[in-house]
């Protein structure tokens, strides 16, 4: 969680103006970068001027650099906001302290009048121990006051009336209860003040480590512990008054509530008061705020959304649209159930899964993975799967129950599982990001260079944390770049283009690298290993990414606009002998997939190869349960659908039906002209639809056609047509990569991108790089023996 985000969900709800300005300050570092950027500063001054700031030991001076000052006048700033908050809040809180022990006293000694005990008693010893502030005001006073002559004056009562002793003390009862809570709020308020201190000296060490990082000084250190540790509220002597203050509240708590003997379960108890309350303004201020964010940023201004009125209320246009979808897909699927467009019913009923499912798939009126969870509900209600060793006989509903289930858990979910692992641990100890930075250093400083180094690195980096995490991760990577560059520099948005396209190519390199490979595995008989994937994989990836390059140049131009860019620094954190661990697992696993074929005798599969990380990242702690629930489940899901939805297609005959009409409308044709029809069907329907989803339909018939054929070639036209799902990358929809790319704004919220660039750019290396595909990966296809 970035430190924005945690100083955010942290703060308390009431005080959230008097933290350190997190957010604006890191906002005004960045502006210094590129200002330092723009004016030519180089890293070489910046040691005269740190220099300068620390033999002067002060820092409003006129050998501090005018930056120096923009970013130090702002610490002041929020420095002075916080002291003097600090001050009037202790002051409130520690009179109210003094209140209240000064009525529990007085309760204290009421109760022991009125059952003649003259002893002693905890919160009077409590209170003698802490004597009250000096500055108490009159209206406290006052209250002290009145709350000591009630309680006396109900023990007197008492006195003199036994009947006015059961009521009076029924409401020495509720004064107790009243003075509990008060006692409880205290505590409360007295350990968010201790948080505030300690959120807000984080917050003061984090932005001034960001600040020496980017500007290559050394003013952490300096300001620190000549201003930040001498303020009021960070001195030593403030903090232990707070903590003996809360220590006085927990003493009087446990006097109150009989608990005097045994302060810890006093203490217990008002730790979960506290936690309570954090929990409700946790669950009920921020997570709305929060939610009403992305509300705004996904679903755009409501109050401009045009409403529509309908007998079951306002109706916002996009909704309507979803359910006229979702109307249409259902009355496609009854028509299709009740047509005959085949001999067999099985296949009537199947084909009308097939088509409702892809309908769904296509428009998405309901998330891809739900969706693919009603294929096995559909599939065995309506009876579609038949007998393998009597294709006429259908299965009854506990046979093909039994058969959906044994096969929607297979090896392939394994290789997925034991890839998010590898994934997750690349990315939790930030081997993936040392990596990629430590190549992006070395990129120079020409915009063409550094466009290539991003582009291959977005590529090798989707190759082993998916091409869905990838982007993420270069997007973060390139930010210092995108915030030094010139108003009118057109590289801003060809970087991110670049990395984009790039990141989509990086989704055929390897078979863990994107959820259609998995299904084109599933589609293989032998499974290829991991040795001939990378044989065919990383040639056409390579000489891919160099043809996006050339066009991206040919197109942006951006050496035009943008002489050079500023550098990214690479990593200087030492490599631990955890990351050693990850790698060594890491390797291992990889390993032992390429060259799975030679160890099936003993091993099996690829899958049982896929438990080591498993085992090896979790049974150590390395990933927790936390992070195996962050695993992309909906994936897997869709997989799961995916595989009972081939294996219905093939159990009811549909798919021998559809593949037999294909094949005798290219009957006569080559395997490489069936490659090029394919290739031309698929990326049109992967560049409007989800990858995964395309290759969810098309790859099966694609196996089946191949291995019907007079040369059958079905290995070879399964990879080439899953390689082409991947390339199809002409529109924002057309891939995660595409959507994170188009999403992304400089610091005035303008995009960088629009669907105009995807068409101009991402047509054109989508169709170029086809050619690859069907050419240089067909040769080495046929050379790996596919």
């Amino acid at each position: 969680m970035k430190f924005s985000h945690q100083l955010q969900f942290n703060a308390v709800p009431d005080w959230a103006d008097y933290y350190v300005p997190y957010s604006n300050l890191k906002k005004l570092v960045y502006s210094i970068e590129r200002d330092r950027i723009l004016a030519g500063s180089t890293m070489e001054d910046i040691p005269n001027e740190q220099t300068a700031l620390l033999d002067n030991q002060h820092h409003h001076n006129d050998n501090t650099t005018s930056h120096n000052d923009r970013f130090i006048a702002a610490l002041d700033r929020a420095l002075d906001r916080i002291v003097n908050f600090y001050s009037k809040k202790e002051t409130e809180l520690y009179d109210a302290v003094d209140t209240l022990l000064i009525d529990l006293e007085a309760q204290a000694t009421a109760v022991a009048s009125s059952t003649t005990t003259t002893t002693t008693t905890p919160v009077a010893a409590a209170h003698s121990d802490h004597p009250p502030q000096a500055h108490q005001n009159r209206q406290q006073q006052h209250k002290r006051t009145h709350s000591t002559s009630s309680l006396l004056a109900t023990q007197n009562l008492a006195d003199h009336d036994p009947e006015a002793t059961r009521i009076d003390m029924g409401a020495m009862d509720d004064e107790r209860e009243q003075l509990r809570r008060h006692a409880v709020d205290l505590f409360v308020q007295l350990s968010e003040l201790k948080s505030f201190v300690s959120l807000n000296a984080t917050a003061f060490a984090k932005i001034l480590k960001k600040y020496d990082k980017i500007t290559g000084s050394e003013l952490k250190r300096y300001y620190t512990s000549n201003y930040v540790t001498k303020a009021y509220p960070f001195r030593t002597a403030t903090k232990q008054k707070l903590n003996a203050t809360i220590q006085r509240i927990e003493h009087g708590y446990a006097a109150l509530t009989h608990q005097d003997d045994t302060v810890e379960d006093a203490v217990r108890e008002l730790k979960a008061h506290l936690r309570d309350r954090i929990v409700w303004e946790r669950n009920t201020i921020w997570r709305d705020m929060i939610g009403q964010e992305r509300k705004v940023q996904n679903m755009g201004n409501v109050a401009e959304r045009k409403l529509v009125h309908t007998p079951f209320g306002d109706l916002d246009r996009s909704t309507l649209s979803q359910l006229a979808w979702l109307v249409a897909c259902l009355v496609v699927f009854f028509i299709l159930l009740k047509t005959e467009l085949f001999a067999d019913i099985e296949q009537n009923r199947c084909f009308a899964i097939l088509i409702f499912a892809s309908m769904l798939w296509a428009t998405e009126v309901m998330p891809l993975f739900a969706t693919a969870m009603i294929i096995p509900l559909l599939v065995v209600v309506l009876g579609v799967m038949r007998s393998a060793d009597d294709g006429h006989e259908r299965l009854s509903a506990p046979e093909a129950a039994k058969v959906v289930f044994s096969g929607m858990f297979s090896s392939v979910i394994m290789l997925l599982l034991g890839g998010f692992a590898i994934a997750g641990s690349l990315s939790k100890f930030g081997i993936a990001k040392s990596m990629a930075t430590f190549v992006l250093s070395r990129a120079g400083t020409r915009p063409s260079r550094v466009l290539l180094v991003n582009m291959f690195v977005a590529t090798v980096t989707s190759m082993w944390i998916s091409n869905v995490a990838a982007p993420v991760l270069c997007f973060s990577l390139i930010q210092p770049i995108l915030r030094t560059l010139p108003v009118d520099s057109s590289f801003g948005s060809c970087l991110i283009i670049g990395i984009a396209l790039a990141s989509n190519l990086g989704g055929l390199a390897s078979p863990i690298s994107s959820p259609q490979n998995i299904i084109a595995i599933q589609n293989m008989d032998p499974a290829p290993s991991w040795g001939q994937w990378f044989l065919i994989s990383i040639p056409v990836s390579i000489i891919g990414n160099m043809i996006i390059w050339l066009w991206l140049l040919f197109s942006y131009r951006p050496e035009k606009n943008t002489s050079q860019i500023h550098t990214i620094r690479a990593s200087q954190d030492p490599i631990t002998g955890t990351q050693i661990f990850v790698m060594l697992v890491t390797v291992v696993t990889i390993a032992l997939w390429c060259v799975a074929h030679s160890l099936e005798g003993m091993l099996g599969d690829m899958g049982i190869i896929a438990i080591i990380p498993l085992v090896a990242f979790f049974g150590t702690g390395l990933l927790t349960k936390d992070d195996f629930n962050h695993f992309l489940w909906t994936v897997i899901m869709l997989a799961m659908g995916g595989t009972v939805l081939g294996k219905a297609v093939e159990s009811s005959g549909l798919l021998r039906t559809i593949a037999t009409s294909i094949q005798h409308m290219v009957t006569g044709f080559s395997t490489f002209e069936v490659l090029i029809v394919f290739s031309l069907l698929v990326v049109v329907i992967a560049t409007f639809i989800s990858h995964t989803v395309a290759a969810l339909i098309i790859l099966p018939i694609v196996a089946e056609v191949g291995a019907e054929m007079t040369d059958p070639h079905p290995r070879l036209l399964v990879m080439g047509t899953v390689f082409i799902c991947s390339i199809a990358m002409g529109l924002p929809v057309s891939g995660f990569p595409n959507m994170n790319a188009v999403s992304q704004e400089n610091e005035l919220g303008k995009p960088y991108l629009s669907t105009k660039d995807f068409l101009r750019n991402g047509v054109p290396c989508s169709l170029l790089c086809l050619l690859c595909v069907t050419s240089i990966g067909y040769g080495l296809m046929n050379l790996a023996g596919f």
